[in-house]
């Protein structure tokens, strides 16, 4: 039985903090694999400021070949549907019955985890894995986990973050400002030569 790790997201762009988060809960859960899975449709973003989902798949699968653990998967960017985790989730665990998955989500999510779609059927499939920041957010989201843990399992790894957003870096390439410190160079590259986030016709990435 392979121990894998479901991480989904817009990564628009996917960054190093992706990178980090991916790491950690991989050894600190001992995952086989950690996959990359862009959303088509994500449910509570606007669709303004995305790139093309072609592009953030490609960024992902840059970022992937670098690490023999890490893997894309296009699944949600073939749905018409939001990108609810509930089919994700329903997809992964029915495709691969023989594997464990456990799903990586951030704190904010855990602590929200109740509000999401069909969230006790997403407990019956996969564990909840998340990373705490600070020992002060893991003890602020210890009572979520406890709560959660009545429906399923769920991981609560405390661990230091590397602390960036997309946002941020989408907001630093419009401004002509330099943040490959956050970025892998194949990603730069991809970034520069597409084009991508500038808003312009010259492409403003360093």
């Amino acid at each position: 039985m392979r121990r894998i790790g479901l991480f989904g997201g817009s990564f628009n762009p996917p960054h190093l903090g992706h990178l980090h988060l991916a790491e950690v809960l991989k050894e600190s859960l001992s995952l086989d694999k950690v996959l990359l899975i862009p959303a088509k449709k994500p449910p509570h973003k606007p669709d303004t400021d995305y790139a093309p989902a072609e592009d953030r798949l490609a960024m992902c699968q840059l970022m992937a070949e670098e690490h023999d653990w890490l893997e894309t998967d296009d699944f949600e960017l073939h749905q018409q549907q939001v990108s609810y985790t509930y089919y994700t989730a329903k997809y992964f665990t029915e495709t691969f019955p023989e594997d464990k998955f456990f799903l990586l989500v951030g704190g904010d999510m855990l602590a929200s985890f109740t509000e999401w779609y069909r969230w006790q059927e997403i407990l019956g499939m996969v564990s909840l894995a998340c990373i705490a920041r600070e020992q002060d957010e893991y003890e602020k989201l210890f009572p979520a986990a406890e709560n959660l843990r009545q429906t399923g399992e769920i991981w609560l790894v405390n661990a230091e973050i590397f602390t960036v957003s997309s946002t941020k870096i989408r907001d630093m390439i419009g401004k002509n400002q330099n943040c490959s410190c956050y970025l892998s160079q194949k990603i730069v590259k991809y970034i520069r030569e597409k084009n991508l986030y500038t808003g312009s016709d010259t492409a403003c990435i360093r």
